[in-house]
């Protein structure tokens, strides 16, 4: 599942709306839906976060959490360490090797590291 799906799966459960009537009403098959929500697609396009956004009635801060999580949700990432330190290109490719076998304790820790950059 990625941040984005997590997300639009949370609202829809706080809404008490299920897929197929969040799929009906944005005019997208069910089989969509729920691909975009456990990360069988890409990321979506702006304009389906715009409909997200709307049909839930979200204000300001939610619109841009939302449109956030939208952009770090592609499942399938290219990381380019051309030019990088060699490091770079280790750490890329062990975490591509690993990733699944990390417990969420170890992504939450891996993952604040990165944000420290930001």
């Amino acid at each position: 599942m990625t941040p984005f799906g997590n997300r639009i799966r949370e609202l829809r459960t706080r809404h008490n709306v299920t897929l197929t009537e969040m799929a009906n009403a944005l005019q997208l098959s069910p089989a969509y839906l729920s691909a975009l929500e456990h990360g069988h697609r890409g990321r979506p396009s702006p304009g389906l976060v715009q409909q997200i956004c709307g049909y839930f009635n979200l204000i300001w801060d939610e619109v841009d959490e939302i449109k956030r999580l939208a952009q770090l949700s592609h499942p399938k990432v290219t990381v380019d360490t051309a030019g990088l330190e060699p490091a770079a290109t280790e750490l890329a490719n062990l975490l591509a090797e690993r990733i699944a076998g990390l417990n969420q304790d170890q992504l939450t820790r891996i993952l604040r590291i990165v944000q420290e950059r930001g």
